[in-house]
């Protein structure tokens, strides 16, 4: 009983040391720029980049992924009916259908950068 607590307190405790190491080092190190004389400025991005954001690609990756797996349940519902052995039916159109929607995403990333 004690472990099945003891797990997810461990889990928690060690991302929030690293999440506090690196805004305290990030911290450090800016105070110590500063203190040499550096400008403020160097800690922020002065020009945009071209091209579409991080989260949308990601965003978009995730939601044809997240379709391409919906459309591989029911196409594997519809094989199983038809005879096909369920360990055979699901596990191959997931894959094959994610597989799909990752590579959609890819294809519509590269058309998204082409635009900007």
């Amino acid at each position: 009983m004690a472990e099945a607590i003891l797990i997810p307190i461990s889990f928690f405790l060690f991302v929030f040391a690293i999440v506090y190491l690196y805004f305290t080092t990030r911290n450090k190190e800016r105070m110590a720029l500063i203190e040499k004389g550096a400008e403020a400025t160097i800690f922020f991005n002065a020009k945009k980049s071209k091209g579409p954001s991080i989260g949308k690609i990601l965003l978009l990756n995730l939601a044809l992924l997240l379709i391409g797996v919906g459309i591989a349940i029911f196409i594997g519902a519809i094989l199983e009916n038809m005879g096909v052995y369920e360990g055979v039916a699901y596990p191959g159109t997931i894959f094959f259908m994610a597989g799909i929607g990752l590579l959609s995403g890819f294809f519509l990333t590269k058309k998204m950068e082409k635009e900007d």
